[in-house]
């Protein structure tokens, strides 16, 4: 069971939902411009969410993710920071660099919920650039 999923988009170079993930860096490299890193995670998800919304981009946050066991969804307390246009899985972090446990997280948040889209956006970085990773299913 996946908990919805919106109808993929792939752009003429062949890549998956390619200017709505553009859209969300940019977003994320202007909040880290303004305002650097240091802070925690939910000062950057309560930034980055004004960004998506003077861009006009849909999301929603803190979006429960049941786990399916045996053809009974379950709730064990999964929560994707942030869906944007009901496409892309936005997971954020602040920690002095990325691991494979969050590389973990971001592609099991996209299998349990259908999307093929995930973005893992660290702020913990002194270029925003850097701290990007995108994964496609």
């Amino acid at each position: 069971m996946s908990v919805g999923t919106a109808a993929v988009r792939i752009d003429p170079n062949g890549l998956v939902d390619e200017a709505l993930t553009e859209q969300i860096i940019g977003a994320a490299i202007e909040v880290h411009r303004h305002i650097g890193r240091g802070l925690l995670e939910s000062a950057y998800e309560e930034c980055l969410c004004h960004e998506l919304q003077l861009r006009g981009l849909a999301f929603r946050r803190q979006v429960s993710l049941p786990v399916v066991y045996k053809s009974v969804a379950l709730d064990c307390g999964y929560k994707m920071d942030l869906v944007v246009q009901d496409r892309v899985v936005v997971e954020l972090k602040c920690v002095e660099s990325i691991l494979g446990v969050h590389h973990a997280q971001l592609l099991t948040y996209l299998k349990l919920s259908g999307k093929r889209v995930g973005l893992l956006l660290n702020f913990h970085v002194s270029v925003m650039t850097r701290g990007i990773v995108r994964r496609v299913l």
